[in-house]
């Protein structure tokens, strides 16, 4: 049993001062207000629940900063891709383990307590199955463990190159699956996620473009009542095909042909009507943005003020992984906004409210609901996932409540980042993982010998 005591800590209800925390056996065993601290307490400053990153391909970690070399042509998300078939082509199982540790220590040290792994490297790197069809979820399973985040596997089902039922691109060969073999795969991962605890399994067939019609209603029932995510509408080309193909956008597409309801989560759906953002906020879905990622691949911005102001949910992932930083994502929610709109604090919303606050709590509340979490936050029962915050960083100094977190999100960033529990363990003090050093001279051996 450990004891942790807060001056101040974000509890569902708000803001409460002089917290006591009880965690056991991984989880928040109680949560009391206004109490002193008592002999044993480990004190801290300020206490938030941990965030999840709702979307993450962990293999292009490694590839951080390698496609930043302008083509012959303009580059675009089409280019870009091609950079990244290369680069999965050439990762050995050991490569993806050493990649996803290193991510999942950087995630929590950046505040990110539970990733939504959207995993769809399946294959050896000629495209045939491994023995084991899991091997490669096993390999997430394995840096899941080492760095201590909780982790929701999303098996990717990906069969076709565009829409349609196109022939896949020969670039995407370990990706490729047929229904049967996706089954078979997803009995194999719920195999290597059993013993990890707080580990929960969905699916995610990986976009319109990449599953037919009856693909998608055969693939849905495998998720078991999990979750479910989908890439939808992230770039205007996938638009335009998907209109040439159904005569549909791909949010309306999904509005009437799939059963869209709180279990899924649209990543990015960038590009909508007005009359998609209102009905997709109507099904309780929740919108998985990424706001660096679509940044960096110069997808656009979303619809983010109408969404909410329709009552839609929302929470963030990292994606392609450039960057790692849950104040960093929310942050550049906030800033596309404010460009977009050319006004300030778009999503506070309404007057005299934290923007910050505002975007936490979205985040919170969205990424639990995408990642099938029925208890979050500092709550008991919950898993035990808490960030502290350094009160003596300079943009922090001096402020409490709702202005820490404006500090925290629009200042002072990751460095900011105190001490991390991640299922009742203390897996980041200092700001520092206990697994980082091993991690990142793991990683570069592997870094080393992809881009030689």
């Amino acid at each position: 049993m450990t004891r942790l005591h807060f001056a101040s800590a974000l509890l569902p209800s708000g803001w409460a001062n002089d917290v006591q925390v009880v965690i056991a056996a991984g989880a928040i065993a109680a949560v009391t207000a206004g109490v002193a601290p008592a002999a044993g307490d480990e004190r801290h400053a300020i206490a938030l629940p941990g965030l999840a990153s709702l979307h993450s391909h962990a293999f292009q970690r490694g590839m951080a900063g390698l496609a930043e070399l302008r083509g012959d042509s303009t580059d675009t998300f089409w280019t870009w891709r091609e950079t990244m078939y290369r680069f999965a082509l050439a990762m050995t199982p050991d490569d993806v383990a050493s990649v996803a540790t290193l991510l999942y220590v950087e995630m929590l040290e950046q505040g990110f307590t539970r990733v939504g792994e959207f995993h769809y490297l399946h294959h050896d790197r000629d495209g045939s199955p491994y023995a084991d069809p899991a091997e490669m979820a096993a390999r997430i399973a394995e840096a899941v463990e080492a760095s201590g985040i909780a982790l929701t596997l999303l098996p990717s089902f990906y069969a076709h190159g565009s829409f349609g039922g196109a022939a896949p691109h020969e670039g995407q060969r370990r990706f490729i699956c047929s229904v049967d073999q996706f089954a078979a795969l997803m009995t194999a991962s719920r195999k290597v996620i059993a013993h990890l605890p707080g580990a929960n399994i969905g699916i995610a067939p990986h976009s319109l473009r990449a599953v037919t019609p009856d693909e998608l209603a055969a693939i849905v029932p495998l998720a078991e009542g999990g979750p479910v995510h989908i890439h939808a509408a992230e770039q205007v080309k996938e638009v335009e095909d998907c209109l040439a193909w159904s005569g549909q956008r791909p949010v309306q597409w999904l509005l009437e042909h799939a059963p869209l309801d709180r279990r899924w989560c649209l990543i990015h759906a960038t590009h909508m009507t007005n009359e998609e953002v209102t009905a997709f906020a109507r099904t309780g879905a929740v919108a998985g943005l990424c706001p660096i990622t679509e940044a960096s691949l110069g997808d656009g911005i979303f619809s983010a003020r109408e969404f909410v102001d329709a009552g839609g949910i929302f929470g963030v992932g990292t994606d392609s992984n450039v960057l790692i930083g849950a104040a960093d994502e929310l942050r550049q929610l906030e800033y596309g906004q404010r460009l977009k709109h050319r006004q300030r604090n778009v999503l506070s919303g309404g007057a005299g409210r934290s923007t910050g606050r505002a975007l936490f709590d979205g985040a919170l509340g969205g990424g639990a609901r995408a990642l099938a979490q029925t208890a979050g936050g500092l709550v008991q029962g919950a898993r035990a996932d808490i960030v502290t915050l350094d009160t003596a960083h300079p943009s922090l100094a001096g402020r409490a409540h709702d202005a820490v977190i404006d500090g925290w999100i629009f200042a002072a960033g990751g460095a900011a980042i105190d001490c991390v529990w991640a299922g009742g363990r203390k897996v980041v003090e200092g700001g520092r993982h206990g697994l980082r050093q091993a991690a990142r001279e793991r990683f570069n051996a592997s870094m080393r010998r992809l881009v030689a």
